[in-house]
């Protein structure tokens, strides 16, 4: 029987009893359903394939929600058959892939039993075996057989516990993807079912909760045995544990140091197979490692059973059952046992990573989702505060150039009228004709304005404004700018002073100086325009530190705190009374803003609608 995987075999049935184990299992394919498959040795021999010894009688029954194999060989003894029954999934797609295609063809895979079939099945053949066992008499010539009938049925009681167990952590990972409860509950029971005094799950690259001390010694071991492998995971910790009663030491949350170990055996190859790796007395063991016995006795492990959980080929942890107190014999079911929850944890993890890794996808998804809306919607908006600002744009121009080129054009024409010998009223004196010329005059220099400024803030969106940086003084060019707005300030009737606070040492600056000028009269200009009569505009200068502070107060109409943020954006005006009331596109402080952030500067903004507004540059020497 070494060419497939079971559970249970040479334990010997009389044919009666086998017989009507057959006859049971044919009953059970009928109660599973419709679905279910049964293949026994007549469909080889329908096919006229060879057989194998093990292929000589057997039951194999396969449906969506339960599989079983029942198979026997004939015993020396005449009516006397070794006979083998596993619900192992692994097994039978083994003894699946020997049987023809044919065959193969008729059933699917197997899978996990279903828990209430295999509860009804496992009752339903205890009752069996119990009836066969109480039949046969002392001077039966099956008497030998009634003997192992007890053994028998022990045997299988506990073959169905560990197919109980298993189908029971299978069902778990069908039913819920998180794996830290998984985890927990098998560790619970598989350390019930095994009856050990402890059992953990250890896993690699892993950080503790607790403040780490010495781990539970055979975590140390098995990690030495694979110290190869450790060098690229690192060291781990152990991170679920279950124990008999509070007598027993914790290990949880513990991580181990890197002595005692450098000359235990290594079993990184075995282990990467799958292996279970059993010590039935550590102080038999580890006699000539004294380092490593002193740990193991300091945790109170005297024997341990290890079984690698291998998640798509690597080594994520380990799974560790300890005997505490006394030695123990590890039987070869209780190691195929331990590997099998291995290997069925390996899937739960793996399901589980998949599961973060889809999570995670999601989020990242829904992130971009949300930031991708974002974009679209500050898109549309931006858009629409284009579009706004081209009707807001239009209408100023419209009303900016209309204005001035009304009075070139009419008064223009009114001169050029009497140039051509019309006699001129009495009342258009040469006073009132040089009147006219001034206002062409002016008219023509605020278009001018208009159409500089444009360009200049096309420039610097461009990136092509070009600073043309050169040493002057302060004191000059404050003086010259307030000349030229003095006239302005008396027409609207506010006081403009200058408070420079500048030394003698101090006084000369490098920068554009024509920029900086420009900076000046736009801030002055405005906080003329907006200061009612009989208020008073400021121009304080003053250095600090490595650069020259300038600061312009007004007593004026002020701005609303929710507006201040609208200052500097083009064509930008505040309010719409404002529009009607004061001239403007918008243009001069967001092209101030823009020189002082090419000198490398910054502009602060201070204002309430009661004191007026304060506008502070700060320029770098």
């Amino acid at each position: 029987m070494s060419s497939f995987p079971v559970a249970i075999a040479s334990h010997t049935l009389p044919q009666v009893a086998f017989e009507q184990l057959r006859a049971f299992w044919q009953e059970m394919a009928r109660n599973v359903g419709e679905e279910a498959v049964a293949i026994t040795e007549d469909n080889l021999v329908a096919l006229r394939t060879p057989r194998q010894p093990w292929q000589e009688c057997f039951n194999l029954l396969r449906s969506p929600k339960f599989s079983a194999l029942l198979w026997a060989i004939p015993a020396e003894t005449p009516l006397i058959y070794k006979v083998g029954l596993t619900f192992d999934p692994n097994a039978i797609a083994h003894f699946l892939s020997e049987l023809p295609t044919e065959l193969q063809q008729l059933v699917t895979n197997p899978i996990a039993n279903d828990p209430v079939i295999q509860s009804e099945f496992t009752l339903s053949l205890i009752s069996l075996l119990s009836s066969n066992s109480r039949h046969l008499a002392d001077d039966s010539p099956y008497s030998h057989a009634a003997v192992c009938q007890p053994l028998v049925e022990e045997a299988l009681l506990q073959q169905i516990e560990q197919e109980r167990l298993i189908n029971q952590v299978t069902a778990q990972m069908r039913q819920s993807l998180e794996l830290p409860v998984i985890l927990e509950t098998a560790v619970e029971q598989v350390r019930h079912f095994l009856q050990v005094d402890r059992l953990l799950i250890y896993q690699f690259n892993c950080h503790p909760q607790a403040p780490p001390r010495q781990l539970d010694p055979p975590t140390f071991s098995q990690i030495s045995y694979i110290s190869p492998v450790s060098s690229e995971l690192g060291w781990g910790c152990v991170t679920y544990e279950a124990t008999a009663s509070e007598e027993i030491p914790s290990v949880l949350h513990f991580t181990e140091a890197d002595n005692c170990f450098s000359h235990v055996p290594r079993y990184s190859q075995k282990y990467r197979q799958g292996a279970a790796f059993a010590i039935d007395d550590v102080q038999v063991a580890y006699s000539t490692e004294s380092c490593l016995l002193e740990i193991l006795q300091q945790n109170q492990v005297r024997a341990k059973l290890v079984a690698p959980i291998i998640v798509q080929e690597k080594l994520w942890g380990l799974l560790i059952a300890h005997q505490c107190f006394t030695p123990r014999r590890w039987q070869d079911s209780e190691k195929i046992f331990f590997e099998q929850i291995a290997g069925n944890l390996a899937v739960a993890i793996w399901q589980a990573q998949l599961y973060a890794q889809m999570q995670q996808q999601n989020h990242t998804l829904e992130q971009r989702v949300i930031e991708r809306t974002q974009e679209l919607r500050d898109a549309l908006q931006a858009a629409q505060a284009a579009s706004r600002a081209k009707s807001e744009f239009l209408a100023a121009m419209s009303h900016e150039l209309r204005t001035p080129l009304t009075c070139v054009i009419g008064m223009s024409a009114t001169l050029l009228r009497w140039s051509y010998g019309q006699e001129a009223p009495q009342a258009l004196s040469i006073q009132k004709q040089r009147s006219y010329l001034e206002t062409i005059q002016e008219s023509g220099e605020h278009l001018l304005e208009l159409i500089n400024d444009i360009l200049d803030l096309s420039q610097v969106e461009a990136g092509k404004a070009i600073l043309n940086i050169s040493e002057f003084s302060l004191t000059k060019m404050a003086y010259q700018t307030l000349r030229t707005l003095q006239e302005k300030a008396v027409l609207q009737e506010v006081n403009l002073k200058l408070d420079f606070q500048v030394k003698p040492h101090g006084d000369r600056f490098c920068a554009d100086q024509r920029r900086v000028k420009q900076i000046l009269f736009n801030l002055l200009g405005n906080a003329i325009k907006f200061t009612p009569s009989g208020g008073q505009v400021i121009l304080r200068i003053w250095r600090e530190d490595d650069q020259v502070v300038f600061q312009v107060e007004d007593t004026g109409i002020g701005i609303p705190e929710h507006q201040i943020s609208l200052l500097f954006q083009k064509f930008q005006q505040l309010e719409t009374p404002y529009q009607r009331n004061y001239n403007g596109i918008g243009l001069g402080l967001a092209l101030t803003k823009q020189w002082v952030e090419l000198h490398g500067g910054r502009i602060e903004v201070e204002s309430t609608v009661e004191q007026g507004s304060s506008f502070t540059v700060l320029l770098p020497n």
